[in-house]
């Protein structure tokens, strides 16, 4: 008998109308075929269409569904860092709203836990390629700088799939709003000792809706964050080391 699973599902969302319905209808059915205990929140990171509308809805339909709602847009880490705060459930996973990865695939991420004592679960992508050259150079390049400046090889960063007990989150300083809470968040783990373990996935471009990840805006956001961040990070790692 595999052990009882307890997980908040976080989605962080700006401007995911065309995406959250589908992202809703293959989150229920999966989260009741591989947990046991489960929730839905839904961070609304002040979206202009009719994100917020849907999400409440959903919420009205499904009381395992919860809504966080920013009237002003903290980003990516902003959103995340509500995500973690708002979780009830021992367990609490992370994906982006349009589905970067089959949700079915829970079962083995939390397989993965459970076979190896592992206090955080983190996903990469098999093929990278459907996303186009341009996205897939920055991100093995910003893969390269994380492990460079960290030593730190984790092989896909900033993809969206990341399950993580909750107890570890709980007073975690995480500074970053952007895009860089990715790193910042493994890093941090690990810093604690944390036992990370690391699993492939299929990956799934976006069909619906606009990524900004890979604007120049965003990426220099990530990169300032990167540079302000790695003393700190540094420091961290050298005052809890054993």
């Amino acid at each position: 008998m595999r052990p009882r699973r307890s997980v908040s599902l976080v989605v962080p969302m700006r401007n995911e109308e065309r995406s959250l319905p589908h992202l809703l209808r293959v989150a229920l059915e999966s989260l009741a075929r591989n947990a046991d205990e489960w929730e839905i929140v839904l961070v609304d990171d002040a979206s202009t269409d009719g994100t917020l509308a849907l999400a409440e809805e959903a919420a009205a339909a499904e009381p395992r569904v919860r809504v966080v709602r920013h009237p002003v847009n903290r980003g990516l880490g902003g959103a995340l860092k509500s995500g973690f705060a708002a979780a009830t459930m021992e367990w609490v996973l992370y994906s982006d709203c349009d589905l970067p990865w089959d949700l079915e695939e829970t079962g083995r991420v939390f397989r993965a836990a459970e076979l190896t004592g592992a206090d955080v679960v983190s996903g990469y992508r098999h093929d990278r390629t459907g996303e186009g050259t341009l996205r897939t150079v920055y991100s093995f390049l910003y893969n390269g700088l994380v492990h460079l400046a960290f030593g730190f090889p984790i092989r896909d960063v900033n993809f969206s799939c990341k399950l993580v007990r909750r107890s570890l989150l709980a007073g975690l300083p995480l500074e970053s709003d952007g895009s860089f809470i990715d790193a910042e968040l493994l890093v941090r783990l690990r810093n604690r000792g944390a036992v990370i373990q690391q699993v492939g996935l299929d990956y799934f471009p976006r069909t619906r809706g606009v990524s900004t990840l890979s604007s120049p805006r965003t990426i220099l956001r990530i990169l300032r964050d990167l540079a302000r961040l790695v003393p700190t990070l540094r420091a961290e790692r050298r005052r809890l080391a054993p």
